[in-house]
């Protein structure tokens, strides 16, 4: 396809290296990761990109927000997903996060069986910024002491919404925040107040 800027410069290292990441961000949430290498289509991010490029493909689908609709050929090319417009449907789906522009609702997204809570969504948030704005304290598993996350762009009642979301525990959605070639992990065992 032509006009599509390239993906990983080495699928294979890259992808390792960017899940090594995300394995690191799921078992200490909060703390921030860099991931960088590639020039991805408007609006994703560094981090969306590579997060999309390594974890989705064609036999998971994938909801897209609508307002990162610009990026569709770019996601459909690169991770050859199938996109579904039913977010209930997704095994990841992708949303930007900034004023004015609503975070997904996490109850819209699979949340998992009892039976097999590893069928639950994993929804990827890009945010304006991660190491700024708005403060949260991270406790559970993972964390020795309480984690303190800043993110800009989480909605005011983020920690009400994510405390039902820890609620169904073993089920529910994990959340993978990213801002730039940042990103950090908040899977549904963690717990979150606001700080």
């Amino acid at each position: 396809m032509s006009g599509l800027s390239p993906g990983f410069a080495d699928p294979v290292a890259d992808a390792q290296s960017c899940f090594r990441a995300v394995l690191d961000a799921m078992s200490r949430p909060g703390r921030l990761r860099r991931i960088a290498g590639l020039t991805p289509a408007a609006p994703l991010g560094h981090a969306a990109a590579a997060l999309l490029m390594t974890l989705v493909d064609q036999e998971t689908p994938l909801w897209l927000d609508p307002e990162a609709a610009g990026a569709r050929a770019w996601i459909e090319f690169h991770c050859g997903a199938p996109l579904v417009e039913d977010a209930g449907a997704a095994m990841f789906a992708f949303a930007l996060a900034r004023p004015g522009l609503p975070m997904p609702d996490l109850t819209s997204l699979c949340a998992g069986t009892h039976e097999s809570p590893e069928t639950a969504a994993t929804l990827i948030l890009q945010l304006p910024a991660l190491g700024s704005g708005r403060r949260w304290r991270l406790s559970g598993p993972g964390l020795r002491t309480p984690e303190v996350l800043q993110a800009d762009g989480l909605p005011a009642d983020f920690a009400v919404r994510w405390q039902h979301n820890h609620g169904q525990f073993p089920c529910g959605v994990d959340l993978i925040l990213c801002a730039g070639d940042t990103l950090t992990a908040l899977p549904r065992s963690v717990m979150i107040e606001e700080a």
